[in-house]
């Protein structure tokens, strides 16, 4: 009887002694809270990777570009400030296309030129030989495809843009499928945005020093018969005043005239096409006072 009460505590003894064994829970995802009626932006945590090795710690995380856009609008409230969303705004509103080719050899290539951080070029969309359309960036969002240019008084062509981007070497014509495709692009646009049909233009009508495209192979006559552009008539050349001068023509249209060669060379290499000097002939007056004349 002694001996059985003895193994009865021992076993108690020995349950007692025994740690539970205690199931891991799963560690959660921090959750962004946040109170739409009154907000400081320091206390908005951007969500961290949990339990990684100290090896994988240095790691840097990709953001994609609608983490990057939540960041800059964090950014940009005033820390000393109390914030509250207020629910009437808008968005940057594009009011002109701007038209490149590539320049490389592949639409893959583009896209990869557009997905490294070295490059810093970027543009809303790109179309292929074939006619496909990849988009890469919101309308909305201010891409890197202008550069350093300019066309009347802006200076910040980015800013108020779409670029538009063609998979095209720059000595090559441009595949029917891929300019079909354009214009179905660009009547969306100028839909949309209600962009004027004069402010559909080329890279190297802003930046005349620096660039050529598109190329001389690009068809802005038939852009023009589809409303986007500008074209003169070619059955009806006007005469031109004595008085026209053709520099101011050039800057009226929106062409910087600082480099004048470079501006005429921009313009011949658009609308006379056979001749891209930079020179003016009795001819190219003729024409540029027919353009400027759809302008005023």
């Amino acid at each position: 009887m002694r001996g059985i009460i003895g193994l009865c505590l021992v076993s108690v003894f020995v349950s007692c002694a025994t740690k539970k064994k205690v199931t891991p829970q799963p560690t959660k995802a921090p959750i962004i809270v946040v109170d739409s009626a009154k907000i400081k932006a320091e206390t908005v945590q951007v969500p961290q990777i949990q339990n990684q090795d100290p090896e994988e710690t240095s790691l840097p995380v990709i953001l994609t570009t609608e983490d990057r856009v939540r960041l800059m609008m964090r950014e940009g409230i005033n820390k000393q400030a109390d914030w509250t969303e207020a629910m009437h705004y808008d968005l940057r509103k594009p009011n002109y296309v701007i038209i490149h080719h590539t320049a490389q050899t592949s639409i893959a290539q583009t896209i990869r030129t557009f997905q490294v951080p070295h490059a810093k070029v970027s543009s809303h969309y790109v179309i292929g030989r074939d006619g496909q359309v990849v988009q890469m960036l919101n309308d909305y969002l201010r891409a890197w495809h202008a550069g350093r240019s300019k066309w009347g008084n802006i200076t910040d062509i980015n800013s108020m843009s779409i670029g538009i981007e063609l998979d095209n070497s720059g000595k090559e014509p441009f595949s029917e499928a891929q300019i079909s495709t354009l214009l179905s692009l660009l009547d969306t646009l100028k839909t949309k945005y209600q962009i004027p049909f004069t402010n559909f233009i080329g890279h190297a009508d802003i930046a005349p020093t620096r660039k050529d495209d598109p190329s001389v192979f690009f068809p802005w006559k038939r852009l023009a018969q589809n409303g986007f552009g500008v074209w003169y008539d070619e059955s009806n050349l006007e005469m031109v005043p004595e008085n026209f001068n053709y520099v101011d023509a050039l800057r009226i249209i929106g062409y910087d005239v600082t480099n004048l060669k470079a501006a005429i060379t921009a313009f011949k290499r658009k609308f006379i096409v056979v001749d891209v000097s930079d020179t003016m002939t009795a001819y190219d007056r003729r024409i540029l006072y027919n353009v400027y004349r759809r302008y005023f």
